[in-house]
């Protein structure tokens, strides 16, 4: 094993480990009585007393990846166990191929109940002149010391053997650091290192990265597990849970950016947020209870003037709905949602980019021509269509104030024939509605024809305010002897795990390819677990109401049994 690949290879058994617990949780679940009682397990990470508490991202398993190996192969049908096993072998040769590392001989005899990988700082040295220097540290549990020192043993031994780097033996806070040194060194390259602290084996990218993580342990107030928000938000995360999750957002921009520090002078610092995630098992699926914390608190007197219960639906949802949004109070929504996401982060930048395209066609201002006037219960639906990067879509609104919204509808109206459009009304299905519509020539075969194109259409339907991009999208909703996505077994497992109406529902095969190209990001993350998104069918999140500075949601992810 060449040295330079060393840290590689570890962070490889980290994403391995990682991965096997997204694929052995897709297969074992709604099958195992055990993983169902407790959905994990009841304790907190270690690693975050050894991780500074500036890190801008620490990703946890607190599960032996070889207990879900072994809880799938029980937990599936014995036709499908065979599959299961080569699908794991698979997705173990593809992460480990390159890194030449023998994960079931070398790393699985001594691995224990927690893998940790974090990003500990944005620049280790802190020297301006190198530029950024990010410190990546691993912490892995061992159940069998003895064998992972063997293990650091034969590493050292065969960089040794290979002649290209000399071992290094530092004592620092009265614990052995090793570090491997280039014989011939390259600038701002990498000294890959290793200590042994307890039960624990640390692997680093630089030994001054193991100092930094030794000099939390010692000084504890420097951790990040004694952060207040961290502390914050593990109190309210108290389920039993298969990982952690944690990200602070500002030191996470700065390393996305390659950034050596944070600008304590540009707006994204302004909202110091953190986000912590912590995943659990539940009936066909995972679920993810996140806090986060920096946001406005919301006041608690608000809530008692929310109107009555959210009604289930206000339209038909077509069985193809791609996503789902059910909500109350449009207007004091979006203040919170704007003013609890950094600015320039890249949810901010897709976040606008989706309201862009909504408003620029008619010159729309959606907080100011939309959001005020809907007070009560809200719908937004989005319909696929055959072009992936385009959707119909559909928002129902209660009518609460016949006088604002009648007010409302002729000024969108107005916006409407400013842009160039038409204003027409049709029957549709005995329903009167109004639409936008335009004229455009087509040419075909040297005949030239006019098509009436429509940019919206919008109706009124008892006390509900209906606008959608199309007509066909507007009878779908409007059909009631249509089949419905509320009736499908599917949908109403995934409302059941939330506990109100509040909620966003993403079918995640309809909607992918567009969210996708909407949010590039996602990309990454497909890539990253494959193994997960493979089996991912919906999701549904559920903001829970909050007085606090944290805000509690619930993302339950559906992934396919068979």
């Amino acid at each position: 094993m060449k040295p330079r690949s060393f840290f590689v290879l570890l962070a490889a058994v980290a994403i391995f480990s990682l991965a096997v617990a997204g694929w052995g949780t897709a297969l074992v679940l709604g099958h195992s009585p055990l993983n169902l009682a407790r959905g994990g397990v009841s304790r907190s990470p270690m690693a975050p007393g050894l991780i500074p508490g500036q890190s801008p991202i620490m990703v946890s398993l607190l599960v032996n990846p070889d207990r879900l190996e072994a809880f799938t192969q029980l937990a599936v049908n014995p036709g499908r166990r065979r599959r299961s096993h080569r699908e794991l072998a698979e997705l173990e040769q593809s992460l480990l191929a390159k890194t030449g590392l023998d994960y079931r001989k070398e790393v699985k005899p001594w691995l224990g109940e927690e893998v940790t990988l974090a990003v500990t700082d944005l620049d280790y040295d802190h020297n301006g002149s190198n530029g950024a220097q990010p410190g990546y540290l691993l912490v892995v549990h061992s159940r069998d010391p003895e064998l992972s020192r063997e293990f650091l043993q034969l590493s050292y031994a065969t960089a040794a053997i290979a002649g290209d780097t000399d071992l290094v033996f530092d004592r620092y806070q009265g614990v052995k650091i090793t570090y491997k040194h280039p014989v011939n060194p390259v600038p701002n390259g990498n000294l890959l290192a290793s200590a042994v602290v307890g039960d624990y084996v640390l692997f680093a990218n630089h030994p001054q990265v193991l100092r930094q993580a030794l000099n939390s342990l010692q000084a504890p107030s420097l951790s990040l597990a004694q952060t207040a928000t961290y502390q914050q938000a593990l109190a309210s995360l108290n389920n039993p849970k298969l990982g952690i999750v944690y990200a602070n957002f500002p030191a996470l921009a700065a390393w996305l950016g390659q950034r050596p520090a944070i600008d304590k002078n540009s707006d994204q610092t302004a909202i110091e947020q953190t986000l912590t995630v912590a995943l659990s098992l539940q009936a066909q699926g995972l679920v993810a209870h996140t806090a986060l914390t920096g946001v406005p608190s919301n006041n608690p007197g608000e809530k008692a003037e929310n109107v009555t219960a959210i009604k289930t639906n206000l339209v038909n949802l077509p069985p193809s709905s791609s996503l789902v949004i059910n909500g109350q109070n449009l207007a004091q929504q979006w203040q919170q949602l704007a003013t609890g996401l950094a600015p320039h982060s890249l949810l901010q930048q897709a976040l606008s980019k989706l309201v862009y395209d909504w408003q620029q066609p008619l010159g729309l201002d959606l907080t100011t021509d939309i959001f005020p006037w809907v007070q009560g219960d809200y719908q937004l639906i989005f319909l696929p269509k055959t072009n992936p990067s385009q959707n119909d879509w559909v928002f129902a609104a209660q009518d609460l104030d016949a006088a604002a919204t009648d007010l409302a509808l002729e000024h969108l109206d107005q916006l409407a024939i400013a842009a160039g459009y038409q204003l027409s009304t049709l029957d549709l299905g005995g329903q009167r509605v109004w639409a936008w519509t335009s004229l455009q020539t087509l040419a075909k075969q040297n005949i030239t024809s006019l098509q009436t194109q429509v940019r919206g259409v919008h109706c009124r339907v008892g006390d509900r305010v209906i606008l959608a991009s199309s007509l066909e999208a507007l009878s779908q909703v409007l059909d009631q002897t249509s089949p419905s996505l509320a009736d499908q077994p599917e949908f109403q497992q995934a409302l059941s795990t939330l506990p109100d109406d509040s909620y966003v529902y993403l079918d995640w095969q309809r909607g992918e390819p567009f969210f996708s190209q909407q949010l590039p990001v996602l990309r990454v993350l497909e890539l990253s677990l494959k193994p997960l998104f493979k089996n991912l069918r919906s999701l549904t999140i559920n903001q829970e109401s909050s007085s606090t500075s944290i805000s509690n949601s619930t993302i339950y992810l559906n992934l396919g049994v068979d």
